[in-house]
C-alpha cells in the first residue's frame, strides 16, 4: 500500500527574516507532520529578527534558533504551494504549483509591538490554509 503524499508548502519573502519564518513556524507548529514546509528568502539576512523570535516566543513557538536560507530553485520546484510576502519577480515560477501572494507588513526594524498584529494576521492564515491543504481527518 503506498504512503499518501504529504502536501509541502514554501514561504518566500526577502530577507527571509520574518513573515515566512513566523509563517513557516506556524505551520510546522499547527501542521503536524500533515505538511512539509520549507522558507527563504532572495536576498536572505543574516538572523531572524528578535523582534519576530520575541512574538513567537510570545505564542508559545521558539524560532530562536532558526537562520535565513537562499532561495533555490530546487525549493520551489519541490514545493506544492509557494506563498510569496513580497519578494516580486525574484520568485521561479514553475507550471502545476499554486501560487499565493500575501500582503503582509514587513516587521523588519519595527519592534514587538508592531509586529504582533503581523504575527496574529499570519497565524490567521496558516489555520486557513491548513483547512484548506489538509484538513483534519484527512490521511
Amino acid at each position: 500500500m503506498s504512503t499518501p503524499s504529504v502536501p509541502s508548502v514554501l514561504f518566500v519573502c526577502v530577507h527571509n527574516a520574518g513573515r515566512s519564518q513566523m509563517a513557516a513556524a506556524f505551520l510546522t507548529h499547527l501542521a503536524d507532520d500533515r505538511i512539509e514546509v520549507r522558507s527563504a528568502g532572495s536576498v536572505p539576512a543574516d538572523q531572524v529578527n528578535p523582534a519576530v523570535v520575541e512574538a513567537m516566543k510570545e505564542s508559545g513557538i521558539d524560532i530562536s534558533a532558526e537562520t535565513p536560507k537562499i532561495l533555490t530553485t530546487e525549493a520551489v520546484r519541490a514545493s506544492d504551494v509557494v506563498i510569496t510576502m513580497g519578494c516580486g519577480d525574484t520568485c521561479p515560477v514553475f507550471p502545476g504549483k499554486k501560487y499565493l501572494d500575501w500582503a503582509l507588513e514587513d516587521p523588519a526594524g519595527q519592534g514587538v509591538d508592531a509586529v504582533r498584529p503581523i504575527r496574529d494576521e499570519i497565524e490567521t492564515r496558516i489555520r486557513a490554509l491548513i483547512n484548506e491543504i489538509a484538513p483534519a481527518g484527512r490521511p
